[in-house]
């Protein structure tokens, strides 16, 4: 292994394990495709990515691992429909367009959206965050 893929695979432990994650080979690899960029992928494209590098990994784990980094705060998991998730490694907050026939989903700025108010909270709870994706349909 070379420097640079040894120096990326060591920052992404680091990143497991300031999460409290323990950085297995797999869950390693898992990281360093998530985390090469800010992206959204589903399940089944980063077990694409990971067996086209040649990973032995099973759909399972994928998931169990996705859905580990999204409990731990590593990822956002967005909900775009009844068959369709999404694991968006830009954790900062933001907002999204999703268009539909397509698939695509592209990062809206928190600026770029205003809300005037929200609605008063039901009693014993907490706000934990407003989520937007905003669908749409190309039309070209």
């Amino acid at each position: 292994m070379d420097a640079p893929a040894r120096r990326e695979r060591m920052a992404v432990a680091g990143r497991l394990r300031s999460h409290g994650i323990t950085p297995t080979a797999q869950r390693v690899r898992v990281g360093q495709v998530l985390f090469a960029c800010d992206q959204h992928l589903s399940a089944d494209e980063v077990l694409r990515r990971l067996r086209a590098e040649g990973a032995r990994v099973s759909k399972a784990t994928v998931y169990n691992t996705l859905n580990l980094f999204a409990t731990r705060g590593l990822l956002r998991v967005l909900n775009l429909d009844a068959s369709r998730s999404a694991f968006d490694s830009n954790i900062a907050p933001h907002f999204h367009y999703y268009v539909e026939n397509t698939g695509e989903l592209i990062d809206v700025s928190p600026g770029d959206i205003e809300f005037s108010r929200l609605p008063t909270l039901p009693p014993g709870t907490e706000s934990l965050g407003v989520e937007v994706v905003i669908r749409l349909r190309r039309t070209d």
